[in-house]
């Protein structure tokens, strides 16, 4: 549906920097969430880790106008994308997170995570992304750190990667034309995608 390849540089520019091997292999391979229909049932994850990460998608990525990464079916291409392009190695590393991630709900607040009301769940989020975001920012940047990213930024990448590779995320978030229209040599800024960025690859010349 759209350029993958250059969905993938659009991805790693709001990650602040590149997108591991797994999820770029994963998206070539044509990997996309599926419509959600009905109950989601997860298949790497178990019914409750499954629960943890569609709260922690849909957090970082909430229903307001336009919707949501539940709405597009986020959290079943993350469990799809788990199971079928990560390594036993990474899946552990992903899987010891979450459990490090509900254990802290529980340490500080008594009960798991999806049961915290959502101000509690937003602190928790934003507490273990600026966490892993700082401490990232303080080691330098190479092919291993990227590969071997926490929990949290795992699920940030994956979440973007999913979004934007489903229909509503391509046409209701990123700017998305099939067939190109009508060339315009000079067009105003404001009237040249009404702000958003484009789904497609395109090139202009200034």
């Amino acid at each position: 549906m759209i350029d993958r390849r250059e969905l993938l540089k659009r991805v790693a520019y709001l990650m602040g920097g590149a997108i591991s091997a797994p999820a770029v292999f994963g998206v070539l391979q044509g990997c996309s969430p599926k419509k959600p229909s009905g109950n989601w049932t997860p298949e790497f994850f178990t019914p409750e880790q499954g629960a943890i990460v569609a709260e922690v998608a849909e957090i970082l990525i909430p229903r307001t106008d336009t919707p949501g990464a539940k709405d597009v079916g986020v959290p079943g291409f993350i469990d799809t994308m788990l199971k079928d392009c990560y390594a036993k190695k990474d899946q552990d590393r992903y899987l010891s997170g979450l459990e490090q991630f509900d254990a802290r709900a529980r340490e500080s607040h008594g009960k798991s995570f999806v049961d915290l009301d959502s101000r509690q769940q937003v602190a928790l989020v934003r507490e273990f992304h600026d966490a892993a975001v700082k401490a990232a920012n303080d080691r330098e940047h190479t092919d291993d750190e990227r590969d071997n990213r926490p929990f949290i930024l795992m699920t940030k990448e994956l979440t973007m990667l999913g979004y934007f590779t489903s229909e509503i995320g391509a046409t209701q978030i990123l700017q998305y034309v099939a067939v190109p229209g009508p060339y315009q040599g000079c067009v105003p800024v404001k009237e040249a995608g009404n702000g958003k960025t484009w789904a497609t690859e395109v090139s202009h010349a200034f």
